[in-house]
């Protein structure tokens, strides 16, 4: 959720894009997965690619295109599939941050060329050789694939959405059937996995799950998600700078670049208190604000801070260490429970520092 606020605030600017998916054959596979390194000079065939079509179909001077590259390293049943997700600007900028759409893409004039890029950059690196390439280049279907999907226009949520799919976790906890091993044959414990997009089903043995599910661990310090051309880090920082030092001319402050200035917030302390809350809200659909009695909306006055207070009021509602028993019964919440829901309620001039339940 938090990338994908992240992309659709701070990254992606109000403009046409389009979701790309570039694609392996099954024998370039293994080169990755044993040398991972290779993922990020994969990025940079889409990119070099992707955006020279993108600057063949505008007519400025000087185009910018814009992407982001996320990394996918899983298929449908976490077999080793490399593949690349691509959130690109239909088009591009230009110098002074206007934009021009380009002409309807078409995936298919890219697929030679990324597969011309892959099979360059893997005998480059010594993984195959002109034999190979040779061989693939006679293949009636080359195995690798580009896709681009429809344009995303004037939705946010649509874009948002995306931009969380990219990054999305390699498994689905619905989709996933533990069984112990006193359930099945054998003595060992398995996994029942069933496909995103059909009704098929693969076993496996639990570790032979988890042998799959770590083989898409990144290594420290390996990137999953790339930003280029108009969107990388540098274009982007060298922007936010020359906003700052506009904003600073126009407020009259030192023209001195030396003399740091302090500038406020732009977010409003409203929006950043319930900043928390509006997150829980969109994972797990419901408003941790609301009073689950009268169903008014909840103020926070003060945090309880002290790990002895803390533990008391878990144990007397029956929460602390719940992991090692049985759910408590519900029952009638006592004179101190009620006290403490109701004082969420309660609006003071000086909100206290700390609350003290006893006295309260």
């Amino acid at each position: 959720m938090e990338f994908g606020e992240f992309l659709h605030d701070d990254v992606l600017l109000p403009v046409p894009h389009h979701q790309w998916v570039f694609s392996l054959p099954k024998r370039l596979r293994p080169f990755f997965l044993y040398n991972r390194s290779l993922l990020a000079q994969l990025s940079l065939c889409a990119w070099k690619v992707l955006s020279k079509y993108l600057e063949q179909g505008v007519s400025l001077d000087n185009p910018k295109p814009a992407a982001i590259i996320a990394v996918q390293t899983f298929g449908d049943f976490l077999n080793f599939n490399p593949h690349l997700h691509v959130i690109a600007a239909d088009g591009c900028f230009n110098n002074d941050g206007t934009f021009m759409t380009c002409v309807i893409p078409n995936a298919d004039h890219l697929e030679p060329l990324f597969r011309r890029e892959v099979l360059k950059l893997l005998k480059r690196e010594g993984k195959i050789n002109s034999a190979i390439i040779e061989n693939m280049d006679s293949w009636h279907h080359s195995g690798f694939h580009v896709y681009c999907g429809q344009p995303i226009r004037h939705d946010d949520n649509g874009l948002e959405r995306l931009a969380q799919y990219v990054i999305r976790a390699p498994i689905s906890q619905e989709r996933m059937v533990y069984l112990p091993a006193g359930q099945v044959g054998g003595g060992l414990a398995q996994v029942i996995y069933t496909g995103k997009n059909s009704r098929v089903q693969e076993r496996f043995t639990a570790l032979d799950w988890l042998a799959r599910l770590v083989t898409h661990i990144p290594n420290k310090g390996e990137q999953v998600v790339r930003y280029y051309g108009y969107y990388s880090n540098k274009a982007r920082g060298i922007r936010k700078k020359a906003e700052s030092l506009a904003s600073t001319s126009k407020h009259g402050s030192a023209s001195d670049p030396s003399v740091p200035v302090v500038l406020d917030s732009d977010m409003s302390g409203k929006a950043f208190r319930r900043n928390w809350a509006r997150l829980i809200q969109k994972v797990y659909h419901t408003d941790p604000l609301l009073c689950p009695k009268c169903h008014g909306e909840m103020k926070i006055i003060s945090f309880i801070e002290d790990g002895d207070t803390i533990r008391q009021i878990l144990k007397h509602l029956g929460l602390w260490l719940t992991g090692n028993h049985d759910p408590p019964v519900q029952v009638k919440p006592s004179n101190i429970t009620t006290g403490y829901a109701n004082i969420l309620h309660v609006d003071f001039t000086s909100p206290p520092t700390r609350l003290d339940i006893d006295e309260r």
